[in-house]
């Protein structure tokens, strides 16, 4: 279920610790979204309302229970409230439920909970479709549990939409890990002038669409101008109060038959779900190469500097077998991209959670698979590029001499899904 920023009315401190010592009290609202060539109604998002505390700031209690560790109590009782809802008042395909998941919360410790949740879940896909929403704030704090999240909202049979864009570089760096079926543009960009990095990130979700056959859903509408802001932006749906202010949801609010449908997904080598084990077993889809080492340094400081020097917002991601090779130089490098873009990493046997300035890292252990593999990777909206390479194995050559087999790469299917792979390894951050 959603924080809805409309709505929010700066509740005292009083009445956020009474909800969150009530927080089974929650009362879902939804929010129509509309189809903005006909004004129709496809769906609804589901937003967080506790009645007997009308005052409450939901961004305040969300906010507050994630500094208490509640936040996955509260997301998990928002989640059920927003599904059972719209099962209770007959909601059926092909109208959409848009509901906010927080992948960072954790799991309810409560057996019943859990079950129950199952349970109104598969009633749900049964009857209509869910949109599983995620928020810029929850994309780069635990990348693993992101994409596993993700994989399990896709096998539920949910689609998965991309909050907030344009409100945070995060989101941007995000869309090709999260792949999601709809992007939902933060309403700056439909309501306020716009700045050169909104026209960075109108053109990056532009070529997001046009790769992949996404919709684009524009919030915040609440004048004609914002209408024709949002239709210019390519907007196919929006929502905001000129269609509607979040109310109960009833049945004749949804009886109509629907006219409208997402454009068919392009078809991908690979699924948002595709995590290889690790980077080398991309081989299978492209042969390797042999080169030695001195020939691979060159190529991936080559995807490094560009990375420095490009003007889209990156992740870098990277492995570098062992700690060893991650030498000062290397450090200073790698903490002067992290500088410049929202999510840069580095993984290795003997690496740190933090093996430079702003870096994210995460520890190999030097018997298994990964360790082997020395693979820089650059993803951005434009750019797509991977040094993937496996160590042969050579213990009788000097350092610069050693062997790899290789692939350099720009195939976005290729690049990505080695990417995928480093950032499963990626540790959340600690708190």
């Amino acid at each position: 279920m959603s924080v809805d920023d409309d709505e929010s009315t700066g509740s005292t401190s009083l009445v956020t610790e009474s909800v969150l010592a009530n927080i089974g009290s929650v009362r879902a609202s939804y929010q129509p979204v509309v189809e903005l060539g006909t004004c129709q109604v496809i769906g609804y998002e589901a937003l967080a309302r506790w009645p007997a505390y009308p005052d409450a700031d939901v961004t305040d209690v969300f906010g507050t229970a994630s500094t208490r560790g509640l936040l996955g109590a509260l997301d998990w009782v928002c989640r059920l409230a927003a599904i059972e809802g719209a099962v209770d008042a007959g909601l059926r395909a092909p109208y959409r439920l848009f509901v906010n998941i927080e992948p960072t919360s954790g799991v309810s410790t409560e057996h019943s909970v859990r079950e129950r949740l199952r349970d109104i879940r598969r009633r749900a896909v049964e009857g209509f479709v869910v949109v599983a929403e995620l928020t810029e704030r929850s994309l780069l704090a635990d990348p693993a549990t992101l994409l596993s999240v993700v994989a399990d909202a896709r096998r539920l049979g949910c689609e998965i939409a991309l909050d907030d864009v344009g409100a945070d570089p995060g989101s941007l760096a995000m869309l090709e890990f999260v792949a999601p079926d709809i992007i939902k543009l933060d309403r700056a960009l439909v309501q306020n002038t716009l700045t050169a990095a909104d026209g960075r990130t109108v053109a990056a979700v532009s070529a997001y669409i046009e790769a992949t056959g996404a919709t684009l859903l524009a919030e915040g509408i609440e004048t004609p101008a914002h209408l024709t802001r949002a239709r210019a932006l390519g907007a196919t749906l929006g929502q905001g109060w000129m269609f509607g202010r979040p109310a109960s949801l009833a049945a004749e609010h949804h009886s109509a038959e629907l006219s409208w449908s997402p454009a068919p997904r392009s078809p991908r080598e690979m699924t948002s779900d595709d995590i290889p084990a690790v980077p080398s077993d991309l081989f299978e889809h492209r042969a390797p190469s042999i080169g030695d080492k001195a020939l691979l340094l060159t190529m991936a400081r080559g995807i490094e500097d560009f990375a420095r020097a490009a003007g889209e917002q990156l992740t870098v991601q990277s492995a570098f077998q062992r700690s060893r090779w991650f030498a000062p130089n290397v450090v200073e490098r790698y903490a002067a991209l992290a500088a410049k873009h929202p999510f840069v990493a580095a993984v290795g046997a003997g690496l740190s959670p933090e093996p430079a300035p702003g870096v994210r890292g995460a520890g190999l252990d030097p018997s298994e698979r990964f360790a082997r593999e020395w693979t820089v990777t650059a993803v951005g909206a434009h750019y797509f590029a991977a040094l993937i390479a496996r160590d042969i194995g050579d213990t009788d050559r000097p350092d610069a001499d050693r062997r790899f087999e290789f692939i350099l790469t720009h195939d976005r299917h290729l690049v990505v899904a080695a990417a995928r792979s480093l950032m499963a390894r990626v540790l959340p951050l600690s708190h």
